[in-house]
């Protein structure tokens, strides 16, 4: 696909979400670890299946989600695909991963995402998450990653409070 898209579709874009936690940052960089902790949030999904979710958490390793939109999703049917690997991983306080997602086996964006775990005086987490992203197709692509982003960390905090 290199060399088939129009430069004049490439967005880049980088947005910041700041969410505080009343937990601990051992217990938030739980989430963001174990894998079946971190799929309940992050690979599951009210508008999509997951056909495959795999989380090897170490520097290097790999995460990936596989899925298929459902009936009354915006794309019924439709494969999404996200495969990213750890860059920089600090216990406790920092987690680097480099990602790119398909839509329908067509690449949509290539992004780097840094969550940092800041704690705060009352004992709790401030979770920082810096977006890097740079996207393929030319649409709304940024505003719908933040969007998803702001639901995915509503689903972490749920996932937290359990």
């Amino acid at each position: 696909m290199a060399g088939s898209i129009p430069a004049s579709s490439i967005i880049h874009d980088t947005f910041v979400i700041e969410r505080t936690y009343p937990q601990a940052p051992e217990r938030v960089f739980a989430f963001l670890s174990d894998p079946a902790k971190k799929r309940r949030w992050f690979g599951d999904g009210s508008h999509h299946e997951v056909e495959r979710f795999e989380l090897d958490f170490r520097e290097g390793g790999r995460e990936i989600v596989h899925s298929r939109f459902l009936a009354g999703s915006p794309f019924p049917g439709v494969a999404l695909t996200n495969e990213g690997a750890f860059q920089h991983i600090e216990p406790n306080r920092c987690v680097v991963t480099a990602s790119t997602m398909s839509l329908g086996g067509r690449r949509i964006s290539a992004t780097q995402v840094t969550m940092e775990l800041l704690p705060t005086d009352s004992g709790g987490t401030t979770l920082k998450l810096t977006h890097q992203g740079i996207f393929f197709e030319g649409s709304d692509g940024p505003e719908m990653r933040k969007a998803g982003w702001h639901e995915l960390l509503d689903r972490f905090g749920a996932e937290l409070n359990r």
